[in-house]
């Protein structure tokens, strides 16, 4: 695809642009070179060549013809610096002074650069010079210049320099960015595909990594994780659905039966009984959305800022609530909180997660068992632990028993929605937490460790 629309990739688009402020800073570059290296020593020889015509000039008002070319042999006899070139021309043409053997014959502009050729050192050479055309009174001409010859080489030299490094800029340019477009091009299509694969609904595919380690390699991690996050939260909501349709079978069939009873009765108690179970399967059943619409707020919903908890009091809350549940089954119930206790977070949603270890605690403790929560600080976090001398739960369910309607095998459970620990989990994430479980032999552990504390 990058190959038949090229401007349309980010890559050429790119690379045009780097070639194109490559070849500018290298005009840039090239211009200051000219300037400082050409141009300013130009303006400087004009300078020069303006103040000694001036005073050419002057010596042949005041001294006449013959004054002007006893001037100009001086001056060809003791240069100063750049080697000083001259022709005096009489008004028919006849040259009176020169030390050059070719000059323009037409006079042209006032300044000119000019290939002149001389005698400087017995044999003839050329030399660029840079020379003022003057007319004088009496029809006579004036030709008066300094040799540039190192200015003209330098000149060529930069100019050469702009050709070629413009040339070889496009080139590799054109080469480089053919290699990284090709080389990006290959990255790209690597998350194209699993992009592609994803949307035909293959789950399972993930963006290869060469382990380079480079942006792609971060973004290919990046993007496999989120694939990963998407398909377990595909295949949880695939078990959640079957689990909903298996767990609503029952009370439904309950709630169906209890209104065909009492459709077919006229007895009046038996009404009354029948019409009580049925608020009782409705308010299960209500009772069994509204904590599966919790959970699934908690897990979509952003976390946001949140205030200051006294968790430290909610605790010691949770605790009065559920100890008369505890007492009734002759169960203990210890408390160990530390003063001052603080997490940000929701208030009603942290009682929620805690209410429900607690109330898991007593219902899987046997009686005449033992439920304890402690609450302390470690490193600067916050655990809260819940514990009991139950069944435990074994390694190999331990991550299962946070899904939804998940409910451990084997012995006959306390009744329930499966939804507990599920609604924990969710609670534990929105508050940057985690939740661990731990068997304590006999009897399950579950720590909540809070990343920060207030």
């Amino acid at each position: 695809m990058i190959w038949r629309r090229p401007l349309q990739s980010l890559t050429v688009r790119l690379t045009l642009v780097y070639m194109a402020l490559f070849c500018g800073s290298v005009g840039v570059m090239l211009a200051v070179s000219y300037v400082a290296g050409v141009w300013r020593p130009l303006q400087i020889v004009e300078s020069e060549i303006r103040s000694q015509s001036d005073r050419l000039v002057q010596t042949y008002r005041t001294d006449g013809r013959d004054g002007l070319i006893r001037a100009l042999a001086r001056r060809a006899a003791a240069p100063k610096g750049r080697l000083p070139y001259h022709v005096l021309v009489a008004p028919g043409g006849a040259v009176v002074a020169a030390n050059l053997t070719d000059w323009p014959v037409a006079k042209g502009p006032e300044w000119r650069r000019y290939e002149f050729g001389t005698y400087a050192t017995g044999a003839e050479e050329e030399h660029e010079a840079v020379v003022r055309d003057l007319a004088l009174p009496g029809g006579y001409r004036l030709i008066v210049g300094l040799d540039t010859e190192d200015l003209d080489e330098r000149e060529d030299l930069i100019f050469e320099a702009l050709s070629w490094g413009a040339g070889m800029s496009v080139l590799f340019g054109l080469l480089g960015g053919l290699v990284m477009t090709y080389a990006v091009s290959q990255r790209l299509e690597a998350i194209n595909r699993a992009a592609r694969a994803v949307i035909a609904g293959d789950l399972s595919g993930r963006v290869a990594l060469r382990g380079s380690g480079d942006d792609f390699d971060q973004l290919a991690a990046t993007l496999n994780e989120m694939l990963e996050r998407i398909e377990g939260l595909v295949a949880s909501i695939s078990r959640v659905s079957d689990n909903i349709a298996h767990e609503l079978r029952t009370p439904l069939s309950r709630l169906r039966a209890e209104l065909e009873e009492l459709a077919e009765t006229d007895d009046p108690a038996e009404m009354a009984a029948r019409g009580l179970a049925a608020l009782d399967e409705a308010g299960r059943l209500q009772s069994m959305f509204e904590a599966l619409l919790r959970i699934a707020r908690l897990q979509s919903g952003p976390a946001g800022q949140a205030p200051p908890v006294d968790l430290s009091t909610l605790l010691e809350d949770a605790v009065e609530l559920h100890r008369p549940a505890a007492e009734d089954r002759g169960q203990a119930m210890g408390a160990d909180i530390a003063d001052g206790l603080s997490v940000p977070g929701d208030r009603d949603l942290l009682f929620q997660m805690v209410s429900n270890l607690l109330d898991n605690a007593v219902k899987f403790a046997p009686a005449g068992g033992n439920v304890a929560l402690t609450a302390r600080t470690d490193a600067g976090a916050v655990e809260v632990t819940v514990s009991d001398d139950g069944p435990g739960v074994a390694a190999a369910e331990r991550q299962r028993v946070f899904e939804r309607f998940y409910r451990i095998g084997g012995a006959a459970q306390p009744e329930g929605f499966g939804l507990g620990l599920s609604l924990v989990a969710a609670a534990a994430e929105r508050h940057s937490a985690q939740v661990s479980l731990e068997d304590v032999g006999p009897g399950l552990r579950v720590t909540i460790r809070f990343a920060r504390s207030g």
